[in-house]
């Protein structure tokens, strides 16, 4: 008889009194309810942090999904009823929670589902074997495929063949990168590479947003850089991004940067093309990040590269003042080829600087409007500079006094 794996019997999110509230109401129609996906992977990793996002599968169709709890007083939400998706909210948590099904006709992302009660028919449709493991509220692990083995060897391996499982939905072949930059170890196979390089002109027919989604999650794993070559192999990533890309820079920055950091990461790689400002229009009219997001890597792209750890504080605080720190960061990331330990928290100690001094306070000393107002302003701010951004107001406005004074005065 099967016994409870000890990784998910230890796991705090599986006692937990919202998990164990939610798993009696479901389990109260006398169907049984399991956990799938990044829960049972992560734990069975060592990797389960609080706050992991908990997903259930439950033989019961939508309808009664939502009639179980909402009796056991348990707020409920029909998030896709039409694919079988109900979300539970209990202490303020929400769990996902999805009636088991198989595919009757499949056409790119989206698919023709009926609803079934086996578990293993449903682990069927999911892409990779360790995304296919379910674990019951007593720890019982369920492998129908080999998905802890795959995870244990750092092995991204789909659930049946590559190519059926990328025509079902394109979006699997950055999926797959993307894990294998989370979790690989292994080497893809020439197989699955091959499925992966001629399911990419399907990959047009997907939203920019869901492409954005996987590619921001994959260049923000600790390592991603076997992942990113394996893309650029296949022409995955010169497709994604618009243009060829010289990987080196990107490759030095990940074993550089103090945290990994997606769009500094992306910028590393527009950065590295033949015309960025061009590869950075189209990847934002490709992909449609928001508009904070598109306007920081205009930023990290234009930023020269320089390595100011060896700097002053005051030409710190002139570049703070100047770029901000964000970009002074990226700068000497960009320019290193050595870790820096203690220059993030050296900038980030640094306080931004601001001119403490403004055109009213110009226009309040009985200067008219007009260009002597920019002139003074202008030159009191290079002197502030000059000075390592450490005057303080009384101090600049003695400047302006003593500039108006004088019979030079800018």
């Amino acid at each position: 008889m099967q016994t409870p794996d000890p990784r998910l019997v230890a796991a705090p999110w599986r006692t937990a009194r919202a998990t164990l509230w939610l798993l009696d109401a479901l389990e109260a129609g006398g169907k049984p309810a399991r956990f799938v996906g990044g829960c049972v992977r992560d734990t069975l990793l060592g990797r389960a942090r609080p706050g992991l996002d908990l997903d259930l599968a439950t033989a019961e169709p939508p309808e009664r999904v939502l009639a179980l709890v909402a009796a056991a007083g348990i707020k409920a939400i029909p998030t896709g009823l039409q694919h079988g998706t109900v979300t539970a909210v209990v202490d303020h948590q929400p769990f996902e929670i999805t009636t088991l099904r198989r595919d009757v006709a499949t056409f790119g992302r989206h698919a023709t589902v009926a609803f079934t009660d086996d578990f293993t028919v449903d682990a069927a449709r999911r892409d990779f074997t360790f995304n296919a493991m379910s674990a019951d509220r007593a720890g019982h692990l369920f492998d129908p495929f080999g998905g802890e083995a795959d995870l244990m060897a750092g092995r991204v391996r789909f659930v049946g063949d590559p190519t059926t499982r990328i025509h079902e939905d394109y979006l699997r072949i950055l999926r797959f990168f993307r894990f294998h930059a989370g979790f690989g170890r292994e080497a893809p196979d020439a197989a699955t590479l091959a499925a992966l390089g001629a399911g990419i002109a399907g990959m047009a027919h997907l939203s920019g947003e869901r492409l954005q989604h996987e590619l921001w999650k994959l260049l923000a794993a600790p390592d991603p850089r076997a992942a990113v070559r394996h893309m650029d192999g296949i022409g995955l990533l010169a497709w994604l991004l618009g243009a060829r890309v010289e990987l080196l820079p990107f490759e030095r920055l990940v074993t550089v940067e103090p945290a990994p950091d997606a769009l500094r990461r992306l910028a590393a790689l527009l950065r590295a093309t033949a015309d960025p400002p061009r590869t950075h229009a189209g990847l934002v009219q490709r992909l449609k990040p928001s508009r904070a997001d598109a306007e920081r890597l205009a930023r990290l792209i234009a930023v020269p590269a320089r390595d100011l750890s060896a700097e002053d504080d005051g030409e710190l605080r002139r570049w703070l003042y100047r770029q901000g720190k964000d970009a002074a960061l990226a700068a000497t990331l960009f320019a290193v080829d050595r870790p820096l330990p203690g220059f993030a928290d050296r900038l980030a100690a640094l306080a931004t600087p601001r001119l403490p001094l403004l055109g009213r306070d110009v226009l309040a000393r009985g200067v008219p409007p007009g260009p002597a107002v920019g002139r003074l302003l202008a030159a009191i701010e290079a002197w502030w500079l000059e000075g390592g951004c450490v005057a303080d107001r009384a101090a600049c406005l003695a400047e302006l006094a003593r500039r108006l004074e004088a019979p030079d005065r800018p």
